[in-house]
C-alpha cells in the first residue's frame, strides 16, 4: 500500500490481485500507453491523456500533465507513512533542531560530526533494527551541534541522536 498526494488531496492505493485499489474502490479505467511517457486514460464517456514529465527520486514527486494542466503528486510508500504516524515526518520539518531514533535499534554508522554542514536528504546515521538497515536522512538543511550517540550504541524510540 502507499499514498498519494494529489492537489491537497491524499489518496490510498494498493494493489490487490490483478486490480488497483483507489481508497478501497477498483479503479476502472481503460488505459492504452501512447509512447513512454504518455497514457490515454478512459472512463466512462470520459477521455483524459496525460503525459510524465518529471520523476525526483529523492523528494518522491512526480510532475504529470493531465490534459493541459500539469500537476505534481506527492508519493508516499509503507515506510514513509510509517513515519508520519510516528511523527517523523519531513513535514515537520520547517525548524530543525534534533534527529530523533524512529524505532529502537543499534547504531551501525555514524556519517557526521559536531560543525558538519548538512543538506536535506543527507543520510545521518545508519541504524539497524528488525535485521535492517536504515538510512536517518536530514529533513533540512542544517549544522549539526552535537552528535548524541555512538558507534554500535543501543537506541530506544524517539532518543535523541543529532542536535542542530
Amino acid at each position: 500500500m502507499f499514498s498519494v498526494i494529489l492537489q491537497d488531496t491524499t489518496y490510498s492505493v494498493e494493489k490487490n490481485g490483478n486490480e488497483m485499489l483507489v481508497n478501497q474502490q477498483a479503479l476502472s479505467w481503460d488505459l492504452k500507453w501512447m509512447g513512454d511517457r504518455k497514457i490515454h486514460l478512459i472512463q466512462g464517456a470520459q477521455s483524459l491523456e496525460a503525459e510524465l514529465l518529471d520523476i525526483d527520486l529523492e523528494a518522491k514527486t512526480v510532475q504529470i500533465r493531465l490534459g493541459h494542466k500539469k500537476t505534481t503528486i506527492q508519493l508516499q510508500d509503507r515506510f514513509d507513512l510509517l513515519l508520519e504516524k510516528m511523527g517523523m515526518n519531513t513535514a515537520s520539518a520547517g525548524s530543525l533542531k534534533e534527529i530523533k531514533a524512529p524505532m529502537p535499534g543499534l547504531i551501525l554508522d555514524i556519517k557526521v560530526a559536531p560543525g558538519d554542514v548538512v543538506k536535506k536528504g543527507e543520510v545521518l546515521v545508519i541504524l539497524e533494527a528488525m535485521k535492517m538497515e536504515n538510512s536517518i536522512k536530514s529533513p533540512g538543511d542544517g549544522i549539526v551541534k552535537i552528535v548524541k550517540v555512538g558507534l554500535k550504541q543501543s537506541v530506544e524510540k524517539n532518543q535523541v541522536l543529532i542536535q542542530f
